[in-house]
């Protein structure tokens, strides 16, 4: 009877739930360290400021925020919630885009480590840096590690930590969730935490992964909620920008299928992608079919 009434609990607070309206991942402006590798060895990596052009990259990204949002100027029903690195390029780019919100429209903005920078080390020398990136571009970028510092599968453990909190703020409506009005989520990270971000909500393979490229400064990704209740990159942003990200054909049809697809009948829909995993697999046979009746 507890199980069931769990049962029940758990499919009232799915159809109650208050989605999102967008999911916006926007990398920082430019930054000392994107100009010049030597600012590691003097300054600590989340310290590293931004430039005069990436405040105004960043003052830019939050006009073409706000438009994606309100549809150019046509809707009126939506406020904003922001999730920010603890980087001093993270925070200076989330002031540069508040600018173009009024106070009424920032529901509230909330400090996250986990979508901190991946971990290079500290002081970093700058001919040694150049060196073990050459080493990570031959033993693949997602496994490798930087010596004292991290790799992007340490950065998408955590990562996996953040989105379940993120479920229950959505769960428990922490975001200021309301029918009258759609919710935007920001989330201001860097380059590496991002891609990682999008590999573990859309369940893309280490292989995927590496295919990525990096948003360039305060570029922003934009996952939109469907009609059909699932996120996807393909209704804000176009085929051809999906592949200048590196994303392959298949990725891109699975996007184009997210927009519109039913939830939960991905398993069902998307029964050519076991073809990834498995060789020559065949169809199943009457031996097959008892067994599965037999389970």
């Amino acid at each position: 009877m507890e199980h069931k009434w769990e049962e029940e609990l758990n499919r009232h607070q799915l159809l109650h739930r208050k989605l999102p309206k967008r999911i916006i991942l926007v990398r920082h402006g430019e930054s000392q360290g994107n100009l010049s590798m030597s600012a590691y060895t003097t300054t600590p990596d989340h310290r590293i400021p931004l430039t005069l052009h990436g405040l105004e990259q960043a003052r830019a990204a939050g006009q073409q925020i706000k438009e994606a949002v309100s549809k150019g100027g046509q809707a009126d029903d939506w406020k904003m919630y922001f999730y920010v690195s603890p980087y001093e390029r993270t925070r200076s780019t989330l002031r540069e885009i508040g600018r173009s919100f009024s106070k009424r429209r920032i529901i509230g903005v909330r400090e996250e480590c986990r979508v901190r920078e991946q971990d290079f080390g500290n002081f970093q020398v700058e001919e040694r840096m150049l060196v073990i990136k050459e080493t990570r571009e031959r033993f693949g970028r997602f496994f490798f590690r930087f010596p004292e510092g991290e790799s992007a599968a340490d950065v998408f453990d955590r990562v996996a930590s953040f989105m379940e909190s993120l479920w229950r703020d959505i769960d428990l409506k922490r975001l200021g969730q309301d029918d009258s009005c759609d919710i935007n989520l920001v989330i201001v990270s860097h380059g590496l935490t991002i891609r990682v971000f999008l590999m573990k909500w859309f369940k893309w393979t280490v292989d995927q992964f590496e295919r990525l490229n990096n948003p360039g400064n305060c570029e922003f990704r934009v996952m939109q909620l469907g009609p059909s209740g699932d996120y996807s990159l393909a209704i804000h942003h176009t085929t051809e920008e999906l592949l200048q990200w590196g994303l392959s054909p298949e990725m891109i049809a699975d996007q184009q299928w997210r927009a519109t697809a039913q939830r939960g009948s991905w398993n069902e829909d998307c029964a050519g992608c076991l073809s990834g995993f498995f060789d020559d697999l065949q169809d199943s046979s009457s031996s097959d079919d008892i067994d599965e009746c037999k389970c």
